[in-house]
């Protein structure tokens, strides 16, 4: 498959994951990063608001129809079909990465293992 786009920042590949089951607003995209990454990720509002606006303008995302949340209504964003191509594109691009860091690392460790043995 041949890559389309430039690796995604962190930021944006966990926005488009957010959305790959179904549309959110931007507190539940906030706490699913944090949720998903064990912690390790917190978008805050400025760097989600920033990072909205240019999936947007890529067209990766879309804005749907606020629902009411109480007294307010919070805008929802959903991936449009050339953000679900892209996040997929960029979930099997760092499959393979995976795939050849375990390879590299078990044959590191296997000749690791070879060399002790024969010291």
């Amino acid at each position: 498959m041949a890559v389309r786009h430039k690796p995604l920042t962190e930021s944006y590949f966990y926005i488009l994951l957010c959305l790959y089951h179904g549309p959110k607003h931007g507190y539940g995209i906030m706490q699913q990063i944090l949720e998903l990454s064990g912690g390790q990720v917190q978008i805050g509002a400025g760097t989600l608001y920033g990072a909205t606006t240019d999936l947007l303008q890529k067209d990766w995302i879309r804005e749907v129809p606020p629902v009411s949340g109480g007294y307010e209504q919070r805008r929802q964003y959903a991936l449009t079909d050339e953000g679900r191509k892209t996040l997929l594109e960029e979930m099997d691009r760092l499959e393979r990465m995976e795939r050849m860091a375990s390879l590299v690392r078990d044959h590191i460790a296997g000749g690791e293992e070879g060399e002790k043995g024969n010291g």
